[in-house]
């Protein structure tokens, strides 16, 4: 299947390095055993193996940045996350407390059991440098994007273009009109919001930590996010 190991995560950037991971962990882990607590640097991939029962925290560090994600069965990269399934099953495109995260197969992977920000994206979609060049411009098209982010932290797993579809975005702000159109605006998140999965069976996660500068989605200033996995204390 791939890889089973852990990364440490860096600034992919040629900025300064992200900030370290503070020392504080969010209350609501508190008393629980830290399984792995990293912080991805700005606009850098991520990827984790979550066991059965283990939970992922997402910090959002400084606020508004928007945290691209997809979910595998970590034992057959055939089932996975599915915006369709998982849509239709709760009847709704936003995710928020208490929405499970389905498979292909409309099984459980994921269920967010706990959110301090209340909406988050399903149909968004990742950046990439077609993408940019398309919407705004083609002096974009050398800009790093999700997808790339993806393609790298997905082959280390044995994954490559045919195994990305369509991801979340987790603090990422997209408005739905009464007449269907999409818009991404400023995000809903701020410095040390985060939210919580509960991983349903033993799952591969890759994140990309979005490095879009083109609209509001990172606040046009992507910044560092934390990631921890804990269980519970024995």
């Amino acid at each position: 299947m791939g890889r089973t190991d852990t990364q440490t995560s860096s600034d992919s950037s040629t900025g300064p390095a992200a900030d370290p991971t503070p020392n504080a962990v969010p209350e609501r882990l508190s008393g629980r055993e830290i399984v792995l607590d990293e912080v991805v640097g700005r606009r850098g991939p991520w990827s984790h193996v979550v066991a059965a029962g283990d939970e992922l925290t997402i910090v959002d560090l400084e606020g508004n940045q928007a945290v691209d994600f997809l979910l595998y069965d970590a034992a057959d990269t055939a089932v996975r996350y599915s915006a369709p399934d998982t849509i239709s099953a709760q009847g709704n495109v936003y995710l928020s407390q208490g929405s499970v995260l389905r498979a292909n197969t409309g099984d459980a992977l994921m269920t967010l059991v706990h959110d301090e920000v209340g909406r988050h994206d399903t149909i968004g979609g990742a950046c990439s440098k077609e993408s940019n060049s398309l919407r705004y411009g083609h002096h974009t098209v050398h800009q790093h994007a999700c997808v790339e982010n993806f393609l790298a932290e997905g082959a280390r797993w044995g994954l490559g273009k045919r195994d990305l579809v369509s991801n979340i975005n987790f603090y990422m702000n997209v408005p739905v009109e009464a007449d269907g159109a999409l818009g991404i605006v400023d995000g809903l998140s701020a410095p040390g919001l985060s939210l919580t999965l509960r991983a349903e069976r033993d799952v591969l996660v890759l994140v990309s930590n979005c490095p879009q500068i083109n609209n509001p989605c990172n606040g046009f200033n992507p910044t560092p996010v934390r990631m921890l996995v804990t269980r519970t204390a024995r």
